[in-house]
């Protein structure tokens, strides 16, 4: 009988749980190796979301703290550093917070989530109330971090007095772990609070990190890299690893050969390609990584159904807000013709800023493209040149939130173009196919296009029809239904008029080769051959009008079938 296989852990980011109760786990060990032999007293990562950062954080607590259990990294990388483990392993007082949670509308509540964080965690060390080695100011000290009703000074010095006493009951300083140290900034930018929450962290920090002498080392993640002038001030013992860094590159993020031993162990090897297409393609330093949050959930999809198809596992996680505000400033010509290559797969060069504040963040679009970089949405493309980044997006899957977020903002414009549609609807009506060219014509020129060297015909078919499918809609009288089966097969677009005296059959076509009068012919031939207007017809729609619709890049084609008969 086949041993059976370990489960995937899909949403478990607690170290200890996954090596005890049966889950897979890549190892990622050698980070603690790696920090320990390349030393910084406070240590910043920077990786965008679902890239293991909290996992990591867990798996450092669970390798640090005392009294933790030394088992679970049996047979791990770490493992092998016998020196390092008996000096470190299990040795000292761990603070662990995330702020993941302080997620609020406004300061008020922001700020009692963060007093709630503080209270958790000083509830693991209840134990200092019965210490000997403490005074009875010492644990007043330790009682005002229980309290809901904390004083600013006190929830600023929270962190460095709670390494303070553990430093004084145990006799060893204390490692301070913060997980997603920039959640609240970002959630108190969005809300209009962020300069009281500014405030509150910078001074959190300062106390923790800078004048405390009760720190052996401090770890912190985040996505994004905040100003060192906006939250780290004076913080001079600050060591950031960002996504550029050649250092510890490999440890957030699948590799090649991590990703194709979990395929093999799930027997899903067969599947590579689709994996390796989808969520490869991020390169940390000098390391092409995949999303760890994708290939689980992708894997857990095909034990379920082996026919599953790839999902937008990351988008679903996110709002996809710097994209949207991408794509919305992309107002000029050049910005626009940027944005048409990287959907094509092609590669550009900008300068990156990866120290900004919120405040600058989205007010000039040379930020955007640093947001874009740091967040995850593109990715660099071999060395960069100063500050000069060569970029492009990474997967299937990146480049599919920049179509469906090119397609909404289309979908947004119509509103302001409606006597244009309304031109290229009457045309289409009226059986004039020149006009309704010309009126598609000059709305492809004014939008971003799809030209994706990457994706296979369909798919490029699909944003043409898309956008076809937007236009048609924009006349709430008619009835336009899409890919609807007529005749013998499915037509690409059927349109009932109000009084359905008149309808319309529309097959698109993508002319890969430019050659638009081939495909458009092409499409009303299928039309005629299946039959497609048979569904009009069988309604009692009188005047059935059927177009041939091909499109390349910004340029379209329309011809009607009685201009295109059945070769003979």
């Amino acid at each position: 009988m086949e041993a059976r296989k370990k489960k995937l852990p899909i949403g478990i980011e607690n170290f200890e749980e996954i090596r005890t109760k049966g889950f897979y786990y890549v190892d990622k060990t050698g980070l603690i190796r790696e920090l320990l032999e390349n030393w910084g007293k406070v240590t910043l990562f920077t990786r965008p979301r679902r890239f293991g950062k909290t996992l990591n954080m867990s798996m450092l607590k669970c390798f640090f703290e005392l009294g933790g259990r030394e088992d679970i990294f049996e047979g791990l990388a770490i493992s092998e550093a016998g020196t390092l483990c008996e000096e470190y392993m299990g040795k000292f007082p761990v603070i662990f917070i995330s702020l993941k949670g302080i997620d609020a509308n406004s300061f008020v509540t922001a700020r009692e989530l963060t007093v709630q964080m503080i209270n958790g965690e000083a509830r693991r060390f209840q134990h200092l109330l019965d210490s000997d080695r403490l005074t009875s100011y010492d644990k007043e000290a330790f009682t005002a971090l229980l309290r809901t009703d904390m004083t600013e000074a006190v929830l600023c010095g929270s962190l460095k007095v709670l390494s303070e006493l553990l430093e004084k009951h145990y006799g060893r300083k204390a490692v301070l772990l913060i997980d997603e140290y920039d959640v609240p900034l970002s959630r108190a930018y969005s809300q209009g609070y962020y300069d009281q929450m500014l405030v509150l962290i910078r001074n959190l920090f300062h106390q923790a990190l800078k004048t405390n002498d009760s720190l052996e080392f401090a770890v912190l993640t985040g996505c994004m890299r905040i100003s060192k002038e906006s939250i780290f001030t004076g913080l001079n013992n600050l060591k950031v690893l960002s996504l550029a860094d050649v250092r510890f590159d490999e440890y957030f993020g699948f590799t090649d050969s991590e990703v194709r031993e979990l395929l093999e162990y799930y027997q899903l090897s067969r599947k590579y390609e689709d994996v390796k297409a989808w969520y490869d393609g991020y390169q940390f330093g000098n390391v092409e990584v995949y999303c760890p949050w994708d290939v689980v959930n992708y894997c857990d999809a095909l034990r379920a159904d082996g026919s599953a198809w790839p999902q937008n596992y990351w988008s679903n996680t996110s709002s996809n807000e710097a994209v949207k505000k991408f794509i919305q400033n992309a107002d000029v010509g050049t910005t626009k013709s940027e944005i048409e290559k990287l959907v094509a797969g092609e590669i550009i060069k900008k300068e990156i800023y990866q120290e900004l504040t919120y405040q600058d963040m989205y007010r000039s679009i040379d930020n955007i493209w640093s947001v874009l970089f740091t967040t995850g949405y593109l990715t660099q493309r071999g060395k960069p040149d100063r500050k000069k980044f060569y970029l492009a997006i990474p997967n299937m899957e990146i480049r599919e939130i920049f179509t469906e977020q090119i397609m909404d903002f289309f979908k947004e414009n119509l509103r302001k173009n409606g006597a244009a549609v309304n031109a290229f609807c009457s045309a289409l009506q009226a059986g004039d196919a020149e006009r309704a060219e010309k009126e598609l014509s000059d709305y492809l020129r004014k939008t971003i296009s799809i030209r994706d060297t990457f994706v296979k015909k369909p798919m490029k078919e699909n944003f043409y029809h898309g956008i076809l499918l937007g236009l048609l809609g924009y006349k709430d009288t008619w009835v336009v239904s899409s890919n609807e089966e007529s005749g013998e097969g499915y037509s690409d677009i059927l349109v009932r008029s109000e009084d359905e005296e008149t309808g319309m059959v529309i097959e698109v076509k993508y002319a890969e080769d430019g050659r638009l009068e081939n495909a458009c012919r092409e499409a009303v031939r299928q039309i005629e051959r299946k039959r497609y207007a048979e569904e009009l017809q069988e309604e009692g729609i009188g005047h059935v009008l059927r177009y041939g619709i091909a499109c390349y890049k910004k340029r379209c084609r329309i011809m009607l079938a009685d201009g295109c008969p059945e070769e003979q």
